[in-house]
């Protein structure tokens, strides 16, 4: 009954938050990896963006000066995650949050011998489990020439880790689509990731960004950066790991 009842208020809400045409294409014109989509998938996407925006608060921290071109930036790209799936995907969390800079954020862990430490890192986009995606514009600003490595996208990532999120834990697994086989996607993943792993340990050049091999959960959402910002890269370097994201996120990027 609840989730017929929020079909019906998200059906009724898609007619009313429609993003403005001039906004809209003020806001993606410079995402080129929306070029390879379709006019039926670009209006799809206005839809889930301008629905997302509703849904989401954004938040500016630090000073930051948040533009409506910003957001619909941001949202743009998260909701081209779930083009193909589902908006509740992205339920369960409410907001975004949106610094002009790298952020620091201290970390605690216990060693083997139980003693606290505590460190600091600086980060480009942090997800939090049921809490908020918090990024740095200056990482996820299409407009900076440094924003976007070969393959890397900041939003993407931690909205991928949003996804991975559904199932209670962000561990490389999230929750698969009934015509996946999870044996495939564990067969897969795995030797996907433990080559990366042995690459790195023996000084190889690694085909993708380091920084998947820090988890199974950082890796799920590195290769879902490439599978939409560098496509025939992955399908080269990782074809299974594409063949299992093109089914997850039901796109297939190098046809589209």
């Amino acid at each position: 009954m609840l989730n017929n009842l929020k079909r019906w208020y998200r059906s009724t809400v898609l007619r009313d938050t429609r993003i403005p045409f001039q906004l809209w294409q003020q806001s993606t014109s410079n995402l080129f990896w929306f070029n390879r989509l379709s006019t039926k998938q670009l209006t799809r996407l206005r839809k889930l963006t301008g629905l997302f925006l509703h849904e989401k608060q954004f938040t500016a921290a630090a000073g930051m000066d948040l533009s409506e071109k910003m957001m619909v930036q941001i949202a743009a790209q998260a909701c081209l995650l779930i083009l193909n799936r589902k908006i509740s995907d992205f339920d369960g969390w409410h907001e975004v949050i949106v610094y002009p800079d790298a952020f620091i954020v201290e970390f605690e862990h216990v060693d083997e011998a139980g003693v606290m430490h505590s460190s600091e890192r600086t980060l480009g986009g942090e997800a939090w489990g049921r809490g908020p995606v918090i990024l740095s514009w200056a990482d996820a600003d299409p407009d900076r020439r440094d924003a976007h490595h070969f393959g890397s996208n900041v939003v993407l990532h931690e909205f991928a880790h949003k996804l991975d999120m559904l199932n209670g834990v962000a561990n490389g697994m999230p929750v698969l689509n009934k015509d996946m086989k999870r044996e495939d996607w564990t067969r897969i993943f795995s030797c996907a990731y433990d080559r990366l792993l042995r690459e790195l340990e023996r000084g190889h050049h690694v085909s993708i960004d380091p920084y998947a091999a820090q988890s199974p959960a950082e890796f799920f959402a590195v290769v879902s950066e490439y599978f939409f910002m560098a496509p025939k890269f992955l399908q080269k370097h990782y074809p299974g790991v594409y063949g299992e994201m093109s089914l997850y996120y039901r796109q297939n990027p190098l046809k589209q």
